[in-house]
């Protein structure tokens, strides 16, 4: 699993294009083995990118819960004190 990843779905502002598109980005750069492609692998780098963040728009709207929006800033402090635990800092 990338750890950069983060979850979006049912979130308090609901996620924007650009986060959709940086997970996709985090997530094409994982498979393929490629931070930055070279010139040759650029179109298709960019293209998959491209596409796995339709399809991932695509599925954050379709999903539903019944569950209350999480707020980030809230999910921001848990996340800083799991790392502060698990890495002592």
């Amino acid at each position: 699993m990338c750890r950069n990843i983060k979850t979006l779905f049912n979130f308090d502002p609901p996620v924007t294009d650009e986060e959709v598109r940086a997970a996709s980005l985090q997530f094409v750069r994982k498979i393929s083995g490629f931070n930055k492609p070279s010139k040759a692998n650029e179109a298709a780098f960019l293209s998959a990118v491209d596409e796995v963040a339709a399809v991932a728009s695509r599925l954050l709207r379709s999903l539903e819960t019944s569950a209350t929006p999480r707020n980030r800033e809230e999910e921001a402090a848990k996340a800083k004190a799991r790392a502060a635990a698990r890495f002592g800092d």
